[in-house]
Parts: C-alpha cells; structure tokens; sequence
C-alpha cells in the first residue's frame, strides 16, 4: 500500500518544526529515520495530516559529556551511538543494547529520539532509559521540560509527548566506573522484534558486593519494565547463584506478560527469569573493567 495523503514540511530548526507540529492540530508526525514511522505510514495505521522532517535539524546530532551525565541528540543515528568510544566508557549498556536493534542498514538510518519517542514496548531503548533514570528533553511552544524515562513511556506507542512537542534529546546518567553489563534477548531471528529482552548492569564494592544494580524488561508488559524490587534484593549482597535466581524469580514475578500471536504469556515470564538470571551473571562477570 501506500500511504494517504499528507502535507509536507521539512524543518530547518527546532523552531520551525514545533511551529510546524502546532499547525498540525494534533495530527502531525514528525519524520526522523523513518524506520518505524514509514511502515506504519505504508500500511496506513499512521494517518498524519503533516508530516515534519527533521532530518535537515544538525543541530540535534550529537554525544555529549556533561559532567555525570550523558546528552544525545533525538537526531543521532543509533550507528552513531553504537560505535562511540566515549558512549562505551561511560554508558556500556547503550552500546550493547543498540547491537540489538535490527540490523547494521536500520541502525545505520534510525535514531535514538525515533526509537523512544515511538514507544515500541518491545524496543531495547525504552527500557534501557528505564533502568538507568534515563531522561527526556521535549521542546514545544510552551518551552523545553525534561520528562523522567520512567514517566514518559505511558502505553503501548504513547508517550507523555503533546502533540505539539518535539523530542529534542535524552540524558543518561555516566554508569559507576568498573560496571558490568550484559544484554539478553530471546526472538524468532536475529534483528526481530524482541519477544522478552533483559537488560542489566551491576556494580561492585570492594568486598565483592552488588552496589548498585539495574535492569530493564522490554517485551511482556505495555510499557519498560524496571523490576525495582528484584534490584533491591541484590543490592548489599554477594553476588551468589542463589541471590541472582531469586532477583530473576522476583523480576518474573513482576511482568505483566501479556500472550499474543507471538508467544503466550506464560512464555514470557518463564523465559523472563531465565533471561534475567543469565543477564545478571553475565554482568557481575564483566565487573571491574573486563567487559
């Protein structure tokens, strides 16, 4: 198919394409890589009055190091953050979750503000900013606010986004030096969609126990899972077998897995405390810069 028809605008700044987004009654969309608003556009579940490209705004592609945080354009190809030495060292989880997304050719074209503002539950960003208090910049007429990753993903492709506001950037908090991290993901092939990923990072103290813990669940609930109280049964403790199995009983326990004609509910927590489980072990053993 192809896609009904809409009005055009390509911005020339953030300005231009707020102003744009505000002409559009609601019904604009704005128009990055493209990698999941096209389709969408092509099957015609996506009916924009307007469609805003912002792929002329250079002003919102970058990686930044900005004390104890980290600052990315909304127009930064994932490529771009995947390869970044400095986004390695200082967010390794980004750069491990992003080999994950599709392939070399979709990350080459898509964007870190496309994947989050798209709210995909099954993404591997959402639930990477989730676990890392990740936040959101939004510039609209009314002005620029920062939106927390954890109150920002709302439902299954809805966001805390008005319509009339842009997505112009995301800030990561620089993880604990010597952090391990690991990713796991279970889909049909390589490059599919998710159907559970577990996304975790882990921190060590001096005496070999967790000081900080993260995880983030894509794929079993409608939005980003941070199984918080799962984190907090590691956190204080040695990093056993017995203490990572319950952290991955708990996590389970906290999905809100949902069936579909992809896989059944009762699949996805079984194979979200296994994903955990290997993630969090995966992650102690890449601790203290062996990752």
């Amino acid at each position: 198919m192809k896609p009904a028809p809409f009005d055009y605008v390509r911005a020339e700044s953030v300005e231009h394409a707020v102003h744009a987004l505000t002409g559009g009654d609601g019904d604009a969309k704005v128009l990055a890589g493209g990698q999941s608003l096209v389709p969408l556009l092509s099957m015609r579940l996506a009916r924009p009055s307007v469609l805003v490209d912002i792929n002329q705004v250079s002003d919102l592609d970058y990686v930044r190091l900005d004390g104890d945080v980290l600052r990315i354009g909304a127009l930064t190809r994932h490529r771009t953050v995947e390869t970044s030495p400095e986004v390695a060292r200082h967010v390794p989880l980004l750069v491990d979750a992003l080999r994950y997304v599709g392939h070399v050719t979709i990350r080459n074209r898509g964007t870190i503000g496309g994947s989050v503002a798209h709210s995909d539950p099954a993404a591997e960003l959402p639930s990477v900013l989730v676990a890392l208090d990740g936040r959101v910049v939004l510039e609209g007429p009314d002005g620029r606010r920062e939106v927390a990753a954890a109150d920002f993903f709302e439902g299954y492709l809805t966001t805390a986004a008005e319509p009339d506001e842009l997505l112009t950037e995301i800030i990561v908090p620089v993880s604990p030096r010597g952090t391990g991290v690991c990713v796991q993901e279970q889909a049909r092939r390589h490059g599919d969609f998710a159907l559970v990923a577990v996304f975790s990072a882990v921190s060590l103290d001096a005496a070999g126990k967790v000081a900080d813990v993260r995880l983030g669940i894509a794929g079993t609930n409608a939005t980003p899972l941070r199984p918080e109280r799962a984190e907090s049964l590691l956190v204080g403790e040695s990093p056993s077998e017995q203490a990572i199995a319950a952290a991955a009983a708990a996590a389970a326990a906290a999905t809100g897995s949902v069936g579909d004609i992809h896989a059944t509910a009762k699949y996805r927590t079984t194979v979200a405390e296994v994903l955990t489980r290997r993630a969090l072990q995966g992650a102690v053993a890449n601790t203290n810069g062996h990752h």
